[in-house]
């Protein structure tokens, strides 16, 4: 059974309520058909017959006591609460759903920065990033083809702190959702030292630091991406290494590396990239490529939910 068909049983085990604000894109109402068809969920598309004007009113009111203190003023937050994304992201703040998907039709600017405000951030990490479940077809690396890219969306250029989170994060992740033990890898252009530069230097500081966070977790870095999943290659780069070349969980170094790697690999190979998904917020919520299919709203309605389990 592929990654993918086992996160839609999983899901389907446990209904929960996922918000869909993007009620005007076709693709939205495909995916709630198909999702109320194969009971994965309980999709919430935001209509106009969905909202509930008295509570609207409530979340523009809460939602401006909460950054006033920014200068923001009320007429800026409800220009902000005629997007639905906002309505659909307090929702999910207060439990009324248990989690969000948008982006097909919002740039993952926007969608990032609804969740982070009104869902809020994990105060463990006090960061949002992002990652891929990439399910990578024919291929005999990873878990049999089935890796965790981050971060690909969000953090630019991220430090050795928010390196460590983002990594913490995605393991959680790969075994909450796949059910996979995670294997880390910090990629960089050095392996083990190869280069001596402040860059790779902040890779070996990231995976001291996740080494705090999680003194368990499987890691290892810096790596090259072929030591990171080539055990044969690891076997002459870095024989020492806890992972062996069989990294699932492939941690970049800065936003254009990870986010020119996935496009590349997805089109590359064929291969399924479902994200950015998001890490670090009080409640569970993805993105979508604007480019995506009906299919992808599926599957990441799907993770979302299993995430709220």
């Amino acid at each position: 059974m592929s990654a993918i068909n086992k996160i839609r049983k999983q899901a389907a085990a446990n209904i929960k309520t996922i918000v869909l604000p993007e009620y005007e894109d076709e693709r939205t109402i495909e995916a709630e058909k198909i999702i109320r068809k194969e009971g994965l969920a309980n999709p919430l598309v935001l209509t106009p017959d969905a909202i509930d004007k008295n509570q609207k009113e409530r979340y523009i009111e809460e939602y401006f006591n909460l950054y006033k203190s920014k200068d923001i003023d009320l007429d800026t937050v409800k220009k902000l609460f005629s997007d639905n994304l906002y309505y659909g992201a307090m929702l999910t703040r207060e439990g009324k759903a248990d989690g969000l998907v948008a982006g097909a039709s919002h740039t993952t600017a926007d969608v990032a920065r609804a969740c982070i405000r009104c869902i809020g951030l994990d105060e463990r990490f006090t960061i949002a990033s992002s990652c891929f479940i990439m399910e990578v077809p024919n291929c005999s690396y990873g878990d049999e083809g089935t890796f965790i890219f981050a971060d690909c969306g969000v953090i630019p250029d991220p430090n050795a702190r928010q390196l460590s989170c983002i990594a913490f994060t995605a393991a959680e992740l790969a075994g909450k959702v796949l059910q996979l033990t995670p294997r880390v890898a910090f990629l960089s252009y050095s392996t083990k030292g190869s280069a001596k530069t402040r860059a790779a230097e902040k890779i070996a500081e990231a995976l001291a630091l996740l080494k705090t966070l999680s003194p368990d977790i499987l890691a290892d870095g810096e790596l090259q991406g072929d030591a990171a999943i080539v055990p044969e290659v690891a076997q002459i780069k870095c024989p020492e290494s806890p992972i062996n070349g069989a990294a699932n969980v492939l941690i970049f170094p800065n936003l254009e590396a990870g986010n020119i790697t996935y496009k590349l690999v997805q089109r590359l190979s064929g291969c399924r990239a479902l994200g950015p998904l998001f890490l670090g917020l009080n409640k569970p919520a993805s993105d979508l490529s604007r480019g995506c299919f009906a299919e992808d709203i599926v599957d990441c309605v799907a993770v979302t939910a299993i995430r709220a389990q």
